[in-house]
This record gives C-alpha cells, sequence and structure tokens, in this order.
C-alpha cells in the first residue's frame, strides 16, 4: 500500500521516488475546521474576534455541500479539547427550489446552536479527527419534496478534483463519541410519497445510556404512520470500531415493522446485523416501505435477519405464514443502479394455491384462510359472487419498471380443497419491465404443467405477450381423486400457444390469438364431466347427452382455437364404451359466454335414445343446457346436428407429446372397419 501523510486539510501520497500527487478527501458537514484549528490562534491575534472568520467557514462548508451554508455567530476555546460554538446555524433550500410547504422559510435545517468538541493534540499527532462531542440544540428539519420530483433534502457532496477514486480516507473520517441533541423537530412532506410526518429528536438517558430518541406521527403513502426509533447517543468510542445498537417500531397502515440490533460505522453504514419482524394484511402494502412490488397476498408474518454488507441489503433466512402457507428464503437487495437489483430465492413447505392468487390477478385467500380480516374475507366473498371468472386486475406498469428481479420458488407439497396439484416451482425474470416466465411448473403425479411466457412493455400502459403451455404426461385419475368418482386410468397431455396484447388476465385473453389441443386416453367420463362441470351440471350433462353414470373414457381429443377472444371448437371427440361425443360452437372469452352444441352417437342401440343435439349456454362460472333435460327423454324426433368428423392428422403429435405414442386416441388418425371389439371407428 502506497504510504500517506495528512497535512492540515490535505493528504500525501508518496509514489515511489516520484513527485507527490496532491488530493482533497472527501468533505463532510463540518469542513474547514482542520484549516481552522491550525491557522486561528493566529488570525485570532490579528483581529480579535471569532466572528471574523464566519465567512471562511461559511465558504468551505457551502463548497462542500453545494448549498448555500451560513451562521450569525461564531466562538471557541482552545485547548487540547477545542470547544467551537456557532450560533444561528442554517443550511438553505437549494437555489430555485420552490413550494407552497416550503413558502414559510427558505431553509432546509437550522438550529439554534451548535457546538463541535475536536481533539486537537490527537489530530497533529496523526491520529485522525477525533470529535469527544457533537451537541445540537433546537435543530429544525424541514424536509421538502414537491410532486415534480424536486426536493431540498438531498445534498450533493462534493468530490474535489483531483481525488484518487482509490484513495483510504479513513484517516480524515471523522470519530464522534457522543452526539446530544435537544428539541429537535423534523417536518417531512413528500408529494410523490404521499408523506406528512412530523417529528422529535431528543438525546434521553435510558437505563443510564444515552440514546437518541425520534419519534414520527402523521401519514405517509397514504396511510398513517407512527414510528418510534432509539439508537445510540455513543456512535464511536477511541478509534475503535464499536456496534451502533438501534431500535425502531414502525406502523404504517395495518403494516407493522420491528428491527432491533446493530449498524457499523453508522455514518457510512459499513455493515449490519439486523433482526426483522414484519406483519400485515397484504404484502403488496410493502411496496412503499420497501420498493418491491409484490402482488395482493393475504395475511402474512415473517421474521429474519437483515444485513448489509458489499452494498446489499439481504433480508435472509425468515420465516413465517402467508394466509395457510408457510413461507421462507433469502431476499437480497442490490440499490445502486438505475433500478435496484433483486434477487429472492424462496421455498413453502405447504401452499394452498388460494394464497397465490394475486400472482393471476384475482382476490387471494379464502373465507376461511387463518388471520383474514373482516374486509378481506368480505372481498374473497365478493370476488366468489362475482359473475365473472377471469381475473381482471390489472398489472401495474410503474411498479413493475421500479425494480429488475430474479425470484426463484418452489412450492413442495399443494394443499386446499379438490387440489390435485403436488408441486410447484417457478422462476421468473424482470428485467427493464420485460416479465419472463421460464417456466412455472405444476406437478401432477408423474406429469407436470409447464407455462413459459414473455410479457413486454409495448407502451405505457400494455404488455406484448407470447406464452406456451405443455401438459406433459398427467394422471386423469390423479386430476379426479378428490371426487371420489375415478375409474381405471387415464393419461392427459397437449399444448397451448396464445399471442396477446393486454394488461391483465381478462384482457389478453379478450385480445389474443392462439390454439389449444389436449388428449385423454383411457379414464372415466362421469368424473371427468363432474369435476370439470360442477356435479349438478355434470349430471344433467351426462343425463342429456344419454350416458349412464358411469362409461369408460377410451379417448379424448379437443382441438381449440383462440381468435381475438373467441374460443372456437375446431376438433371435439370424446370416446366412451357408450357412445362418441362430437361438439361445436364458440366460448365468448370477453363476456365469458358459452355458444356450444354437443351430440351423442350411441354405439349400442337403446328405445328412446336417438342422437340427438344439446345446447350448452349460460357463461363459464354458470353453464346451462337447453333444451331442458325432461324435454330430451322424447328422442323419437329425427337427429339434427352435428356429424362425426375425423380429426386432423396434425393433432396426433401433440396428443403423442402428451400421452406417448400407443394410445386409444391414435385409432381415429386412421379409420377402419369395426375390429370386433365393440369400439366403432370414427366415420
Amino acid at each position: 500500500m502506497q504510504p500517506r501523510v495528512p497535512v492540515g486539510n490535505y493528504v500525501i501520497m508518496i509514489e515511489n521516488s516520484q513527485r507527490p500527487k496532491w488530493y482533497r478527501p472527501r468533505s463532510y458537514l463540518w469542513p474547514g475546521v482542520l484549516a481552522f484549528i491550525i491557522v486561528v490562534p493566529l488570525l485570532l491575534v490579528l483581529f480579535g474576534t471569532w466572528d471574523w472568520f464566519i465567512p471562511f467557514v461559511d465558504a468551505r462548508a457551502s463548497a462542500a455541500i453545494g448549498r448555500q451554508v451560513g451562521m450569525q455567530h461564531l466562538h471557541a476555546r482552545l485547548g487540547r479539547i477545542t470547544t467551537i460554538t456557532a450560533e444561528g446555524v442554517h443550511i438553505a433550500n437549494p437555489t430555485g427550489f420552490s413550494s407552497p410547504e416550503a413558502s414559510d422559510t427558505t431553509n432546509f435545517a437550522q438550529a439554534a446552536q451548535l457546538v463541535v468538541q475536536v481533539d486537537v493534540w490527537r489530530y497533529l499527532k496523526g491520529g485522525g479527527l477525533f470529535l469527544p462531542e457533537i451537541a445540537i440544540h433546537r435543530p429544525v428539519i424541514a424536509a421538502i419534496g414537491t410532486a415534480d420530483g424536486a426536493t431540498n433534502y438531498l445534498l450533493s457532496l462534493a468530490a474535489p478534483s483531483g481525488e484518487t477514486g482509490g484513495a483510504d480516507n479513513t484517516a480524515s473520517t471523522p470519530h464522534i463519541e457522543r452526539l446530544v441533541i435537544t428539541d429537535g423537530t423534523a417536518r417531512i412532506r413528500i408529494a410523490k410519497m404521499r408523506a406528512d410526518v412530523d417529528a422529535t429528536i431528543a438525546t434521553q438517558e435510558l437505563d443510564g445510556t444515552p440514546k437518541i430518541v425520534v419519534t414520527a406521527k402523521g401519514r405517509y403513502a397514504g396511510q398513517p404512520v407512527d414510528a418510534h426509533f432509539v439508537g445510540d447517543g455513543l456512535l464511536s468510542l477511541e478509534l475503535v470500531d464499536r456496534p451502533y445498537e438501534v431500535d425502531t417500531r414502525l406502523q404504517n397502515g395495518a403494516t407493522k415493522l420491528h428491527l432491533w440490533g446493530t449498524v457499523q460505522q453508522p455514518l457510512e453504514i459499513r455493515g449490519a446485523d439486523l433482526k426483522l419482524d414484519l406483519v400485515g394484511t397484504d404484502m403488496a402494502a410493502l411496496y412503499p416501505v420497501t420498493g418491491i412490488p409484490i402482488p395482493q397476498t393475504p395475511s402474512y408474518h415473517v421474521t429474519g435477519h437483515l444485513d448489509y454488507a458489499d452494498g446489499r441489503i439481504r433480508f435472509r433466512d425468515f420465516v413465517g405464514d402467508v394466509g395457510n402457507s408457510d413461507l421462507e428464503g433469502t431476499i437480497a437487495v442490490d440499490p445502486r443502479g438505475q433500478r435496484p437489483d433483486i434477487v429472492a430465492m424462496l421455498h413453502s413447505r405447504t401452499v394452498d394455491l388460494a394464497d397465490l392468487g394475486g400472482f393471476l390477478g384475482s382476490t387471494p385467500g379464502r373465507t376461511t384462510t387463518r388471520d383474514a380480516t373482516p374486509e378481506q374475507r368480505e372481498q374473497v366473498a365478493k370476488a366468489e359472487a362475482n359473475p365473472r371468472l377471469i381475473p381482471n386486475m390489472t398489472i401495474s406498469m410503474p411498479k413493475i419498471q421500479s425494480a429488475n428481479i430474479h425470484l426463484t420458488y418452489e412450492g413442495a407439497k399443494i394443499e386446499g380443497h379438490n387440489v390435485p396439484v403436488n408441486s410447484l416451482s417457478a422462476k421468473l425474470d424482470i428485467v427493464d419491465g420485460r416479465i419472463m416466465l421460464h417456466p412455472v411448473s405444476f406437478r401432477l403425479g408423474t406429469g407436470d404443467v409447464a407455462v413459459n411466457a414473455t410479457m413486454t412493455p409495448r407502451d405505457a400502459r400494455m404488455f406484448r405477450t407470447e406464452a406456451d403451455v405443455a401438459f406433459r404426461q398427467l394422471d386423469v385419475s390423479r386430476l379426479l381423486a378428490s371426487t371420489g368418482l375415478v375409474k381405471g386410468a387415464g393419461t392427459l397431455g397437449g399444448k397451448a400457444h396464445l399471442d396477446t396484447v393486454g394488461n391483465s388476465l381478462a384482457s389478453m385473453l379478450d385480445n389474443g390469438d392462439g390454439t389449444l389441443a389436449v388428449g385423454i386416453s383411457g379414464g372415466n367420463i362421469s368424473a371427468l364431466a363432474v369435476d370439470l362441470s360442477g356435479f349438478e351440471f355434470g349430471a344433467a350433462l351426462l343425463s342429456a347427452l344419454g350416458l349412464p353414470d358411469r362409461a369408460d373414457l377410451q379417448c379424448f381429443i379437443g382441438d381449440l382455437g383462440l381468435q381475438r377472444g373467441t374460443l372456437r371448437i375446431q376438433t371435439f371427440l370424446l370416446d366412451t364404451s357408450e357412445g362418441i361425443v362430437n361438439a361445436a360452437g364458440t366460448i365468448n372469452l370477453t363476456d365469458e359466454t358459452l355458444a356450444l352444441q354437443v351430440k351423442t352417437d350411441a354405439k349400442h342401440f337403446k328405445i328412446g335414445s336417438l342422437p340427438a343435439p344439446i345446447d350448452i349456454g349460460g357463461t363459464l362460472k354458470k353453464p346451462t343446457i337447453k333444451p331442458e333435460v325432461a324435454a330430451l327423454g322424447l328422442r323419437a324426433g329425427v337427429a339434427v346436428g352435428l356429424g362425426v368428423i375425423a380429426p386432423p392428422l396434425a393433432l396426433l403429435p401433440t396428443i403423442q407429446f402428451g400421452v406417448g405414442e400407443h394410445n386409444e386416441c391414435a385409432k381415429h388418425f386412421n379409420p377402419v372397419a369395426d375390429n370386433g371389439t365393440g369400439n366403432h371407428p370414427v366415420q
């Protein structure tokens, strides 16, 4: 390391035998103190009053922070410990700063008196700048931010020309032993944060130890805020690093925060070892506090360690609950870029899928969710009563673009009413507002559903989205296990593609174009219909189709096309032991209405069971059958409607992808005569 020799307010760097390089270290709020201490005895003899030196000190301080600094009177008591007293000190607002809140003052900060003790002898011996005590009497701070983003509280600390970036400024870093504040107040008015807070600041004796105590009340992010901070009055002792103890409690609306522990070198925040406890009704409400955009969640309580190192803040090894689900992991935030960079690695041992509803734009949780507030239960009940099924909550573009996020999530076990999913995993990246899912995967028995999607901002409101979904080797009996009506085993597979523009799931489906092709081989048709459509509707549909309560499912093939929000059936073939069912029609995803026609061609002739088409109408949430089931008993008329059409060969690779090459559906792509098994081929 190159040797450095402190001289006054400068430092000499000696590089081998070359000429010394002079540079000035970074300035602090007490600039000029060193030069003041050295030359002041001589000047005092010449001028006889300390006020003569005010212009010199004011100029140095103003240049250091890029803001006008002034004082009314200056006094000093010389000695080994020199005491400097400034009266009527003020730091002005930036030049040209204007705000209604600032109309009653031109100052950002002011104090009736500032007293600084300086250990001159230690400094002259090369021990650095040691300040045994700084005492501030009646400080007043007015921190103001306007709606257009202008602020008066961001100081521009000057970096003097010629400063070497890699220089070690430790020798010039002031070490403060005690900080004493008397009758301090702060007024915080920041329009963009919707902050209107008043605070008191003072040094108090607590358990025989001086502590800095700050109490704040008001509103933040449009919610009531109440905060209480306690910190050490001793900032450092001799020149030995001493952890600075803090204890903060804050309530902002329904969010409660408790932060306690130690900070290394608090003036520069060289490190931190803190414990953080968070309780609230919705993690989305943490955005104004943390800057992390989180979708709406049920009530939560998490506790973990908060530390700071290498410029990164980490909330690590936290554990807790979100609704009926547990949550643990680590979140690291690097705030140094244009956008904060957030890396989150999360894990849940048990997950209730309803708790993740906010990630799809729906209301999360259930009416029975643990610790849910009456308002949340009411919101869930209202969502359940909503006639619409597809979530239409919009994605906030400003929030998405406020941070770069890299998330991995593992849910080991999925629980919930009639939920067939075993586990889920997700990998998500948000970079410059572009969202990438690669993939989100749900495990169902021996198969899975994998979603890969890219959402690119198209303008200030909309995303251009491309998504692909793969259904692979899904066990139908696992899907329907919760119904208790499963007979035999089936395998489901297929693919889907979506290309769309929108800012919610509803608008994306409304504007989207895409395809969906799925197939099932083997299983039980009654279980399928009842599970997908609700028991009453499913039973009525089976009756209307002329199928018994249970019929073996030999093959199902569905091919649907999406165009501008209209999902049209291109191929629908359901081959059972009792008949072949075909369907046609559309599903309007804009208003969620159904316009479908279904017909069954029986394999075994039954009196009174001539094929007749039925209409399925209503909505996705409440489908209806027309004509009424009772009227369908009159089946003597001539059957009109659908014919049985062979599916296109283009579907075969998709079906084989999902269920394997050897399956009952394959024969429908190669019609032949009845092979004697009783399973008639498609005509």
